[in-house]
């Protein structure tokens, strides 16, 4: 068995960044094990713009944002295995992976972080009547054939959902010469950006369909068309409005799933509703010297956040190793009120937490000119004005420890009622 101080799962922008924010506060013997054969990530395949601009306050493509920490964590000699799948986990942070250098191996580890990402859902996800033809597949999938391979899934497209990644497959479709027919989204609002429906969408005269989906597949060995409907309020769809639209490609955008099989097997506390584990205000999770950062937490929107909240868990785990953690009292809950969906952290130790504390949370609607309120044990204690939120675009607050009464118990985030 090995021993490491710092075990960083993933190389991917959450990965190198929890590392470099580790050896910028001390921390010297660190490894980053990650299953593909290079780092990166999923930003790798992401050649449009549009990533850096909150955090290097300029405009990269994903490979050049990935790069960038790429360099800086060959400038600091910290190893990454690549090609080494992660095994399994434990209470004691002992991590099994194995890889066709090193066979298997156990590191014993003072520390670890959880990086690994998420994944998008498959069909199998999905209750679509119809065959299996080929020409049905993940809007990621698309993105690396077309991005990375060089080759064109197909000519006439419909993508089902109108997450980030089907918004910008609808731009790179048409680019390289492909009609797309439509976008089709269950929800009666689009699951992206703003920026990326004007981008993607409107700028192409791509129609965007709210509240329809796609109800069958049609075809034998290539798929042929798909059946869409609109749907009602209880997201059912409506027989008469039923349309057969002809294509050879569907691509399905249609939800990211945090990639936890890992922080199942040991044992960590997870959200029902983000599908990642419980951290608090270090991202630490329920096992004491385990951290989790990135899309392993909750699907972000923005790598830049991403960034911010790896760096997070980079000094928490650092702070650990170092035993500048103190014995603190018993820690805050947050809890979603009306119209929030969910909240991370999910606790807060205001006795390891620096003077502000970076809390991101999404919103169940649209809403328009409405108030954020945080509550302290039930009492308003700010209020913070939000001309737009949307379930698509995740909001974040600045939380000044200063604001929280002593004692507090729970800090609940709620949209004013009745906007």
């Amino acid at each position: 068995m090995t021993k490491v101080d710092l075990c960083i799962i993933g190389a991917g922008p959450a990965a190198m960044a929890a590392a470099l924010a580790a050896r910028k506060e001390g921390v010297q013997d660190i490894l980053l094990l990650e299953r593909g054969g290079k780092p990166g990530g999923i930003l790798n395949q992401c050649i449009h713009n549009g990533f850096g601009l909150h955090y290097f306050k300029e405009e990269l493509t994903g490979p050049e944002y990935a790069r960038r920490f790429e360099d800086k964590i060959r400038e600091e000699n910290i190893p990454i295995k690549t090609d080494t799948m992660v095994l399994d986990i434990s209470t004691e942070r002992v991590v099994t992976a194995v890889n066709s250098t090193d066979g298997v191996m156990q590191i014993q580890t003072g520390a670890i972080v959880l990086a690994m990402g998420c994944r998008e859902r498959t069909r199998g996800a999905l209750n679509i009547l119809g065959s299996r033809p080929s020409g049905i597949l993940t809007a990621g999938a698309a993105q690396l054939f077309v991005n990375i391979d060089g080759r064109m899934p197909g000519k006439e497209v419909v993508i089902l959902g109108s997450g980030d990644i089907g918004l910008i497959m609808a731009r790179r479709m048409t680019l390289e010469g492909a009609k797309v027919k439509m976008v089709c989204e269950l929800m009666p609002y689009s699951g992206g950006l703003q920026r990326n429906i004007v981008q993607c969408l409107e700028d192409f005269d791509i129609p965007l369909r709210l509240s329809h989906t796609v109800i069958q597949i049609h075809g034998q060995t290539r798929l042929e068309g798909v059946t869409v409907a609109q749907v009602d309020e209880n997201l059912k769809p409506i027989p008469d409005t039923a349309e057969y639209v002809p294509c050879d490609t569907l691509l399905l955008s249609v939800g990211l799933i945090p990639e936890n099989e890992l922080s199942t097997r040991a044992g960590i506390t997870m959200d029902a509703v983000t599908g990642g584990p419980q951290v608090n205000e270090a991202m630490e999770t329920s096992i004491p010297g385990v951290f989790a950062c990135g899309n392993v937490v909750h699907v972000h929107d923005l790598v830049d956040f991403v960034t911010l909240e790896s760096e997070r868990a980079g000094r928490g785990a650092a702070r650990f190793l170092q035993g500048k953690k103190s014995n603190s009292s018993e820690p805050i809950q947050t809890k979603t009120g009306a119209g929030v969906r969910y909240i991370v952290p999910q606790t807060l130790d205001l006795a390891n937490a620096d003077s502000e504390i970076q809390l991101f949370f999404r919103v169940r609607d649209v809403y328009k000119k409405t108030k954020l309120q945080i509550l302290a044990d039930g009492q308003v204690i700010k209020t913070v004005p939000k001309p737009h939120v949307a379930p698509g675009e995740m909001e974040s607050l600045t939380l000044k420890k200063s604001w929280i009464p002593q004692g507090c118990k729970e800090l609940t985030l709620a949209l004013e009622a009745g906007v």
